[in-house]
């Protein structure tokens, strides 16, 4: 698909494409280099948590004819409703990361884990319940160079798994994408989130760049060659981020080429970075300490640029019926991860189960410092004791306890060369670090579980979707990680809807088997 393409009804049977006029809203957590006592929650702010700012905020968003805000970290135990209606009342939609600083996939390390599955999924069930909530990126510029590729699968997994989830839950439609930075392997990085079955691609693709600097051109900041590249692409694409700031000030020529006749056939408009003002020097408005919002000189000059817009709508005539995905890439040097299979679905009943039926277990006493030297030994020793643990993005092959926490990993494989030494007490020492546990067999549906991934562990279930039975059904402790929830959002929008508008709906490529993103139509320039 070569853009957003209106595939609602305005009327009678007239199809619409629409566009992103879009800002980056999220401000900075100045936190103090003496508080020992942040937690993840308090790593950042919740831009959508504070209604006294969001009603501050959104006249200066209106005043830029935004219709769209992208923001990179929301609490799912937060409460939204309030910023979401004065958002939706001003016409203003949401696309939300479903990560936030501390809990996300690490490039140089990366891992799709329960702690994230419940983190991810969790803002899915707090932000779906608003109408003009659009999606999500389940990930931002993550992998960034030939030697982080890797990474790429594992956000690949959690789009697959949060796609998924979305269905489970039977939730109206809403987009999973990914937010790729402008680098060397950028073409790659779109083609493997694109490529492969409907249930594993991204549903959208947002493009952070900053190629376009002061008074540049179509051709000199690479747009030609960007939507040359993106001409035939079968999801919608984006501008994530854009607004080189190396010319000040920034006068956003870009703007008129983003909206203009070279391109608008193919990029559904862009998301200017950022609204607040911080040391990067990006920052359309400074708050001041009485709160009070002051707008800079960048600001004055979008404000004129977004004026002056008007793309040319697209008939539907126009539109192709039918979107190919792209090719996958090629393992090699400049590309290490394979597009089939991906890393196991997090599934925390399984690691519940195998954690209670661990005959073989960490001593509680024991420091999680002390893990690192267990699983070094364990897998030096006897490598197929960790194989339900490890993952290779290259090869395709994984263990399906590698999205376990690490307590939970360390018994099962604790376990396993336990058990490969015959239960022999001195199997389970490790200096006094280990001690045998007397487990009933499994039963219910932990034994289902355990039997599908096998005796090697690298077996597949799916994403946990209930509570398992038997043993491990009510082991606790290290089940999971993360356990915030949407507290006060279930209901509390209830019958919360979008702006009354007289469009149709922003169709996402063919997810879901074709189904639209209903009541999440954007506003038609």
């Amino acid at each position: 698909m070569r853009s957003c393409y209106q595939h609602g009804k305005i009327g009678a049977n007239i199809y619409h494409h629409s566009f992103i006029r879009g800002v980056a809203y999220q401000q900075d957590y100045q936190a103090s280099q003496s508080d020992t006592t942040a937690t993840t929650a308090d790593s950042y702010t919740d831009p959508l948590a504070n209604i006294t700012t969001c009603m501050r905020d959104i006249p200066y968003l209106v005043q830029l004819r935004t219709n769209v805000i992208r923001t990179y970290a929301v609490n799912p135990a937060n409460n939204h409703s309030a910023c979401m209606n004065a958002l939706a009342a001003a016409g203003i939609y949401v696309i939300s990361d479903l990560s936030d600083p501390t809990d996300s996939i690490n490039r140089d390390s990366p891992a799709w884990t329960t702690a994230l599955y419940t983190r991810y999924t969790s803002l899915v069930d707090n932000m779906a319940q608003y109408q003009n909530t659009i999606g999500f990126f389940a990930g931002n510029e993550v992998s960034n160079s030939d030697n982080t590729t890797a990474a790429s699968a594992y956000v690949k997994a959690a789009v697959r798994d949060t796609k998924a989830y979305i269905v489970s839950k039977g939730y109206r439609s809403m987009g999973v994408g990914y937010a790729t930075y402008d680098g060397p392997i950028r073409d790659q990085l779109a083609q493997y989130f694109n490529c492969g079955p409907t249930a594993e691609s991204i549903d959208f693709w947002g493009y952070n760049v900053y190629s376009w600097c002061g008074d540049s051109s179509f051709s000199a900041s690479g747009y030609d060659e960007r939507t040359a590249f993106f001409q035939n692409y079968s999801v919608p694409a984006f501008f994530a981020e854009y607004g080189c700031n190396t010319v000040e000030p920034r006068t956003w020529t870009e703007t008129a080429a983003l909206f203009g006749s070279q391109m608008t056939s193919v990029w559904s408009g862009g998301i200017v970075y950022e609204y607040f003002q911080s040391t990067n020097n990006y920052g359309l408005v400074n708050i001041g300490s009485n709160n009070e919002v002051s707008t800079l000189t960048d600001y004055s000059y979008l404000s004129v640029a977004m004026a002056t817009v008007s793309p040319s709508s697209t008939s539907m005539s126009a539109v192709p019926t039918t979107f190919t995905a792209t090719t996958c890439p090629s393992v090699g040097p400049s590309w290490s991860a394979t597009a089939s299979p991906l890393p196991p679905a997090p599934n925390a009943n399984l690691c519940n189960c195998a954690n209670a039926a661990a005959g073989c277990v960490i001593n509680p006493t024991v420091s999680a410092t002390a893990y690192g030297n267990i699983f070094n030994y364990i897998c030096g020793n006897d490598p197929n004791a960790c194989a339900g643990i490890l993952g290779n993005a290259t090869t395709g092959t994984y263990g399906a306890f590698e999205p376990c926490p690490a307590e939970q990993q360390l018994n099962y494989v604790m376990n396993q060369y336990y058990s490969g030494q015959s239960s022999s007490s001195t199997a389970c020492a490790f200096s006094g670090q280990a001690m045998v546990t007397s487990v009933p067999s499994p039963s219910g549906t932990c034994a289902t579980l355990l039997k599908a991934v096998g005796a090697s562990g690298t077996g597949t279930v799916a994403a946990a979707g209930g509570s398992a039975t038997g043993v491990g059904a009510s082991s606790g402790g290290s089940s999971g990680g993360a356990t915030s929830s949407a507290s006060g959002s279930k209901g509390a929008a209830a019958g919360v809807s979008a702006p009354s508008l007289d469009f149709g709906i922003w169709h996402v490529g063919l997810y879901a088997a074709g189904a639209l993103l209903t009541g999440a139509g954007m506003i038609l320039l």
